[in-house]
């Protein structure tokens, strides 16, 4: 498993990744792993726990690391928080005399990266170009003509307000209970001059209270242990990293209290002793406000109390807490900007986007999933290898077949070069082909399906829209430096790695599918 070594293009994975300590067999269980000759002793690695690289970056040049809290830092037991934001959005509705009672929180309905298309109360699945790839109406998945009808001249463009993007965990409740409603909407069970663009404003103005409103974080701090899900090795990451001389920063817009809650929970019991969380952190703020925190000007105040009390903040000491502020001025205070910051978190506009754009800050995605799905890629792999393989043989009869079409229509079009078979033999020959072609598809098609339904049985990858990347993919590639399923996975490539990506890859590139044809000694055949 050697690092990749590349240009700054395309997306490449750090794969001398080893695994996190799981238990002591697993400790004293090891293997070796090569890079640029150099033999490393490492864990056996687990899969999906590796960093991935879309663009080069070299963390000994990054002074500062900036983190946010919320299923970055501190992760959720995403079934359990979504299935009672949930149930409190229900409550709310059922309140406002809804006929929501009976309904249910199922945590496949949706998944990251799939969009809200508020015209036509759907949600959908894009490729990277924003073509449509799937379709639910409501919970109903469209057949493939109503799907052909309502989006073949359509491009998903997220700039519109026509289409929400749901780019995180929290997004799957609400994504399940617009799904939910609306069915009940085409019933004529919700009562009033709603369309679908209406009902989904109505579900987040009652999520939004949800998130906002003091019930649910008050069950989440009264027993974290219930929603939180523990990674004593993200301390060690961030130790790591303190020690090697790197600022730390937890920016999250989580406000002080609960904050507070969640971080001693998650980082206290697996710190040094007397070491507490904030002792992690050169800076620490909350209420900040993202997306707007990386492109406004608010001023900071500092948190004097544990009860949120505040007051103006005109320089930063240590150990302090600081609310709001802007991400321009945080550069100032600590002499630091650009790409010597790198921003760590897990909302694609709010943590990646925006930093990247506004501020050319470094960006790492956390996507809690992708351990789940690189490891069902990992486990269909013989099998896509099979399908590989047909897919190869069919293509190869369906170039003989499209040929000898050419020549039946040449004959019977009485033009061309005269064929070397006559017209009843190409036509048997044509018949042979198309039914071997059957055959392939017959055995092929169980493959398929399994493929189409790797991590999700209705979406399938979060990555993929069938063998092209997803909307959600395109996004990572375009704003995500690296990518990574959880902070912890840090501790395994050390403050100190030089992060390349892999050398982007075109169609027509020597060795690809349907490429230019190689020789031994690697040149081209003309």
């Amino acid at each position: 498993m050697a690092t990749s070594v590349g240009s700054d293009s395309g997306a490449g994975r750090v794969s001398c990744t080893p695994a996190p300590y799981q238990t002591r067999e697993l400790r004293r269980r090891s293997n070796t792993c090569r890079l640029f000759g150099t033999l490393l002793l490492v864990n056996e690695p687990i899969v999906g726990r590796g960093v991935y690289c879309n663009r080069t970056i070299n963390l000994k040049q990054v002074r500062a690391i900036g983190y946010d809290m919320d299923y970055t830092l501190v992760h959720y037991q995403h079934e359990y928080w979504e299935e009672r934001a949930y149930e409190y959005v229900r409550s709310k509705l059922e309140g406002e005399g809804w006929p929501v009672g009976n309904l249910q929180f199922d945590n496949r309905m949706v998944i990251r990266g799939l969009i809200l298309d508020l015209e036509l109360g759907n949600i959908v699945k894009a490729n990277r170009f924003g073509l449509v790839k799937k379709a639910f109406h409501g919970t109903r998945e469209l057949e493939f003509s109503a799907q052909r009808a309502a989006y073949s001249r359509t491009f998903v463009d997220l700039s519109s307000p026509r289409w929400v993007f749901l780019n995180t965990l929290f997004s799957l409740s609400e994504g399940c209970i617009y799904a939910q409603l609306v069915d009940l909407l085409d019933e004529g069970k919700i009562q009033g001059p709603m369309g679908y663009s209406g009902l989904y404003d109505h579900v987040r103005v009652a999520m939004d209270k949800t998130h906002m409103h003091g019930s649910l974080k008050a069950e989440i701090m009264a027993a974290p242990d219930r929603f939180v899900l523990d990674d004593p090795e993200t301390a060690l990451a961030l130790l790591d990293q303190k020690h090697s001389g790197k600022k730390l920063l937890l920016i999250t817009n989580s406000e002080w209290i609960y904050s507070k809650a969640m971080m001693s929970h998650a980082f206290d019991k697996y710190l040094p002793n007397g070491m507490k969380w904030r002792d992690l952190f050169d800076v620490v703020i909350v209420s900040a406000r993202k997306p707007d925190f990386f492109t406004g000007k608010a001023p900071f105040y500092e948190v004097v109390s544990d009860d949120g009390l505040l007051r103006p903040a005109p320089a930063f000491e240590p150990g302090k807490a600081y609310l709001g502020g802007s991400a321009v001025e945080l550069e100032k205070r600590l002499g630091v900007s650009g790409d010597e910051i790198l921003y760590v978190g897990d909302h694609m506009f709010g943590d990646v986007h925006v930093s990247n754009r506004v501020l050319r800050w470094r960006t790492a995605l956390v996507l809690r999933e992708l351990e789940a799905e690189v490891q069902a890629i990992e486990a269909f792999s013989s099998r896509e290898a099979h399908l590989a393989t047909g897919m190869q043989e069919k293509e190869k009869i369906e170039h003989e077949l499209v040929h000898i079409r050419l020549e039946i229509q040449r004959i019977r079009g009485n033009y061309g070069p005269p064929p070397p078979r006559s017209l009843e033999e190409l036509e048997r020959a044509s018949l042979g082909l198309r039914e071997q072609i059957e055959q392939i598809d017959q055995g092929l098609a169980p493959l398929a399906k399994h493929a189409s339904e790797l991590h999700n049985t209705r979406w399938g990858l979060l990555t993929r829209a069938g063998n092209d990347k997803s909307h959600l993919a395109r996004q990572i590639e375009r704003y995500a430096d690296i990518y990574t399923s959880r902070v912890s996975n840090f501790v395994y490539i050390t403050p100190y790695a030089y992060l390349r990506s892999l050398r982007g890859s075109l169609p027509h590139d020597p060795g690809a599918p349907g490429g230019a044809p190689l020789v031994p000694g690697g040149s081209v055949l003309p």
